[in-house]
């Protein structure tokens, strides 16, 4: 059974429909910590390592599988500094869960030098179809403003190794919007890319975090925003990897036909998906939440059958009518808002029809029928549209949101 504080039964969860379950892994082990990174992770030793794999396969065992795994989605940290052996045991974990033998996509996130062919093999026996390189720049002075440790050499030669063992779907993370990066070295990043052909391509603009090196450097004036510069980089970025053949889907993700990333369409439509280790969210069985952000203590947690102890909220019709506008909207495909309705009924239809007609006629949405889609104008301030959706849904969200 699902250990949640207030969980929902089985049989609510199979009222709210069969879409697709997906499943998220969060390995927190880090050989060192990249600049910009606010996510949770802790430098790896063997005892942790085994404590972490001992913790994840009882935590497993505490989940309610009411319908088997579509997606899999490996991050972190980084995956990647598991061992052969370590990576074989954490898929193992995944293979025992219905559906895991055989999910639609299996994804891992790994660093360009934690790429080996022992390690590689391990996971494409296992079962795993789509590989994530997290290359972020081509360029040396840029990866090393970022605290990135690896080189470019490093990078083409994780490629190369990736696309030898045979995955089925090769993606490239980049960010622009770095400190000192010119839109010439963004626009030769972009090229640089391309020349090698993955499936698929994530670009990132660079966010400042609380609690990282760079929220330091930016609040000392080391570096500084830009605003003009970020937006005329993601248009560069559209223009450019539409010409090269990469289709947007998302403000972010760009994919050759067939090779766009399941699992993350499944989260951006509210559907439903497990979280498993320290500091993973899910959404399942009718609730929301997350696990504590420290290895010792969600261990402890798990080991007295509980998980999923932060942040818990029921998951109700007007809230994921709301998060399913907001994340919706990124995607180019947009919201079919007549279905919004129709699932949540209770919903500040009104409000929120007026606001979409206000932002129609400032040309920063489009209208095609009951479809809504953002603009490239929209695109741009995807973020700030979602706040004043968020102020539409729940006016008493203007004061949290930061909106007047």
């Amino acid at each position: 059974m699902l250990v949640m504080r207030g969980v929902a039964t089985e049989e609510q969860a199979k009222a709210d429909g069969a879409g697709p379950l997906g499943l998220y892994i969060h390995v927190p082990f880090c050989a060192s910590t990249c600049d910009f990174c606010a996510f949770y992770q802790v430098h790896p030793t063997a005892e942790l390592v085994k404590g972490f794999m001992q913790s994840l396969t009882a935590e497993a065992g505490l989940v309610n599988w009411h319908r088997p795994l579509e997606t899999v989605f490996w991050g972190g940290g980084t995956p990647g500094l598991l061992s052969p052996a370590d990576l074989g045991r954490l898929a193992g974990v995944v293979r025992a869960i219905p559906g895991g033998t055989a999910p639609r996509e299996w994804t891992v996130e790994l660093a360009p030098g934690s790429v080996t062919k022992e390690r590689l093999a391990v996971l494409r026996s296992a079962g795993v179809t789509r590989v994530s390189l997290g290359v972020q720049s081509f360029r040396p002075a840029l990866l090393d403003a970022l605290g990135r440790a690896h080189s470019r050499a490093q990078v083409y030669r994780a490629y190369e190794r990736i696309r030898a063992a045979g995955f089925a779907s090769v993606n490239l993370d980049l960010m622009f919007a770095l400190p000192g990066q010119t839109a010439t070295e963004w626009d030769a990043d972009i090229d640089e890319a391309v020349s090698l052909g993955p499936d698929h391509i994530s670009t990132y603009c660079l966010t400042f975090e609380e609690d990282t090196l760079l929220w330091v450097k930016l609040s000392k004036g080391r570096v500084r925003l830009d605003p003009e510069n970020e937006a005329r980089m993601y248009e560069r970025t559209w223009e450019r990897l539409g010409s090269a053949g990469y289709a947007q889907y998302e403000i972010s993700n760009f994919a050759r036909a067939g090779h766009a990333c399941l699992h993350n369409i499944n989260t951006w439509m509210m559907g439903e998906w497990v979280g498993l280790g320290p500091s993973a969210a899910s959404q399942h069985l009718g609730w929301r939440g997350s696990n504590v952000s420290d290895l010792a203590e969600w261990a402890a947690l798990v080991a007295r059958g509980e998980r999923v102890t932060r942040d818990l909220l029921a998951v109700t019709p007007a809230l994921l009518a709301e998060d399913a506008l907001v994340f919706g909207l990124r995607m180019n495909a947009g919201v079919d808002v007549r279905g919004l309705w129709a699932r949540c009924p209770d919903a500040p239809r009104e409000r929120v029809e007026a606001l979409i007609d206000r932002l129609a006629g400032e040309g920063f949405v489009a209208r095609d029928g009951p479809r809504v889609r953002l603009e490239p104008k929209g695109r741009l301030v995807a973020d700030s549209i979602g706040s004043e959706i968020m102020v539409a849904f729940d006016p008493s969200a203007a004061t949290q949101a930061g909106c007047a």
